[in-house]
């Protein structure tokens, strides 16, 4: 049996749903429900009978899919999460183009499962294209809104910059080796090893939203809800921390992979966790943790653990998932995304319940599952000294304060609250409890006999970390909660006028882009449209002004000699027909005219000589003897 099936079954399935257009509700949930569920059925058989394929392009080239026990926990875990998010989406979002919605996003989970199993760079540059223009096609969905499809061309731009380290990483190592496999780049050296080593990383960050990339993911929050959700936590911004994960062995062989990693994903976590506390959207706040989060996995795979860094990724999707469900329905229901106009615990309980379960998560608490796998990056960089950890830490506190803030002001309640809230049906919350559930379970892995085990999947070793390193990072939770809190209560507008409103865009690194990158770029375009409208089309031009006037110098010889030669030639025709008319009106008619009185006159002379007297005719012929004898002696 081939692997191929694993991505095959959702991609095919997805365009066929996306070609079939809108369906009832219930169809298109009981379509998403089989085919993703067929393809965790799949993944499961793929994991379990150690499935491979591949693909023979020619000589040179060879597409090639394997499971590793980092990707195969990562394949199990895409359709799992993509199946109750989809669900949510046929039951909640905007009933037009919901048959479009469906499959692109079932089309997104099988171009994320080609990435998974993708065992080189030719398969996972396939996989990799795939999961950017579904991205795009998610986020500009509501494209009747002009700025939608903007936000998304802006977001696939952004991750397209990235890529190019992707390309030409696969570029260095097909030049090195002669092939895309993985297993060449453990081989290289020198400057094909920093090219491969530092353009992974590169396109990898972009994914997943890391400094410098982090804006993109605010632009990509103009897509519904349940694509964010899809988005954040099962596919394209989970890609990046993946692709790290998956050949960390290799790329860290280069020198400066690890401090490189660290150092990005230390700085986004931290300025994503300060961008998260000051903002006042619900989604935006979500986003900013995103890139927080995946910034402890780039932290954890320069630490040497990407194994830890996959157990993060996976809870942090259990978690991310349902949050981003629960923000959707309260901002529907409250219609706005403003934290400071929610409050929605009267009217949604449910959701509300279902929201905290998640966001113990998302704030490292324990029991969460979400609070064992930061604790667990914690003692992977234990053994780089005490700042690191340190730096974790505040980020961890920084991730406890905005889910604090985001839970409090969502979904609190309030007492004066008089608002006619529509409350989403059981339908439409059964995805978001199923991705709680999910999230519970994970609490789990605070038994350690079952966190072993399930580490001994990955085929790795849990770190060991100090008891004063744990108590020291719980302190720094407790105090990201009570800091939460306290901002709800004293500042519950933080984040929606003045330099905090300012400081919420990813810390002005949005309007520095702005200025340094797209301005500087846009007028380069313009520049260069410039030249090539007034210089290098001046030649085009000129020919054509020079044809134009040429042929208005030819158009005026022919009106004024050619036109002017034969309006006098046709005059004087005209002239001659006159003149022919006259004359040979007189001529024609006046020959049979004059012969006609002609003859008359001879006619009545001779009938004057017809007398009757005889002796008239006898002179008659006197007179012709006299003239014949006259004639005669005239000739001789």
């Amino acid at each position: 049996m081939t692997l191929w099936l694993l991505p095959l079954l959702p991609i095919l399935s997805g365009v066929i749903i996306a070609v079939m257009g809108d369906r009832s509700r219930g169809r298109l949930g009981g379509l998403a429900v089989t085919v993703l569920g067929g393809t965790f059925v799949l993944a499961l058989a793929a994991v379990t009978q150690e499935w491979t394929a591949y693909l023979i392009w020619s000589d040179a080239l060879r597409l090639t899919a394997s499971l590793t026990p980092i990707s195969a926990a990562v394949a199990l875990m895409v359709p799992a999460i993509a199946l109750a998010v989809v669900f949510h989406a046929t039951q909640h979002e905007q009933a037009r183009g919901l048959g479009r919605l469906t499959g692109i996003m079932i089309l997104f989970t099988g171009g994320m499962e080609l990435v998974v199993v993708a065992d080189d760079l030719l398969t996972l540059l396939i996989g990799w294209e795939l999961i950017g223009a579904c991205s795009w096609a998610l986020i500009s969905h509501k494209w009747r809104d002009i700025e939608n499809p903007r936000s998304g061309l802006y977001a696939f731009v952004m991750t397209r910059f990235g890529d190019l380290g992707l390309f030409a990483a696969a570029m260095a190592l097909y030049s090195a080796t002669g092939s895309f496999d993985y297993a060449g780049i453990a081989t290289l050296e020198g400057t094909f090893q920093w090219i491969v080593a530092f353009g992974i990383l590169l396109s990898a960050a972009s994914k997943a939203g890391q400094v410098p990339f982090s804006p993109w993911l605010f632009r990509a929050m103009a897509g519904p809800s349940s694509v964010s959700a899809l988005l954040h936590a099962a596919t394209l911004v989970a890609a990046g921390a993946y692709i790290i994960a998956r050949l960390e062995p290799s790329l860290s062989l280069a020198p400066g992979f690890s401090v490189a990693a660290i150092s990005i994903g230390l700085i986004t976590a931290l300025a994503g966790g300060v961008t998260g506390v000051l903002q006042n959207h619900a989604k935006r706040l979500l986003a900013a943790s995103t890139s927080a989060q995946l910034g402890f996995m780039f932290v954890a795979v320069g630490a040497g653990y990407p194994g830890i860094a996959v157990l993060h990724l996976i809870v942090h999707a259990t978690f991310k998932a349902p949050l981003f469900l629960s923000a959707g329905l309260a901002g529907d229901a409250a219609g706005s995304y403003r934290l400071d106009k929610m409050m929605l615990g009267q009217s949604m309980p449910i959701v509300g319940g279902l929201t905290a379960i998640a966001a113990v998560g998302l704030a490292g608490m324990p029991p969460a599952g979400g609070g064992w796998s930061k604790e667990e990056i914690i003692k992977a960089v234990e053994h780089t000294g005490y700042w690191l950890p340190i730096a974790v830490m505040l980020g961890g506190a920084l991730s406890a304060a905005y889910t604090t803030r985001f839970l409090l002001l969502a979904f609190s309640w309030r007492g004066d609250d008089e608002r006619s809230i529509e409350v989403p049906g059981r339908m439409e919350t059964l995805g978001l409890g199923i991705l709680a559930a999910l999230t519970l379970t994970t609490s789990l892995l605070w038994y350690p006999p079952l966190a072993e085990a399930f580490a001994a999947l990955l085929d790795m070793t849990l770190p060991k970390g100090s008891p004063l390193m744990l108590g020291l990072s719980l302190s720094f939770v407790a105090a990201g909660v009570l800091g939460g809190v306290y901002l709800v209560r004293r500042h519950p507008t933080l984040g929606t006028s003045g330099a905090t409103a300012a400081a919420s865009d990813w810390l002005g690194l949005s309007k520095l882009i702005t200025i340094a990158v797209v301005r500087p770029i846009d007028a380069l375009a313009r520049t260069a449209a410039w030249i090539d409208d007034t210089l290098i089309d001046a030649g085009p031009r000129g020919v054509a002004f020079m044809g134009r006037k040429g042929a208005a110098f030819i158009a005026e010889v022919d009106n004024r000699v050619v036109d002017q030669g034969i309006r006098n030639t046709a005059a004087f025709g005209d002239w001659l027909a006159q003149v022919s008319d006259r004359f040979g009106e007189t001529i024609s008619d006046g020959i049979p005219e004059g012969s006609a009185r002609l003859t008359g006159m001879l006619g009545r002379d001779i009938r004057r000589l017809q007398t009757g007297l005889s002796h008239h005719y006898y002179a008659y012929i006197i007179g012709g003897v006299i003239a014949v004898i006259a004639i005669l002696a005239a000739g001789a």
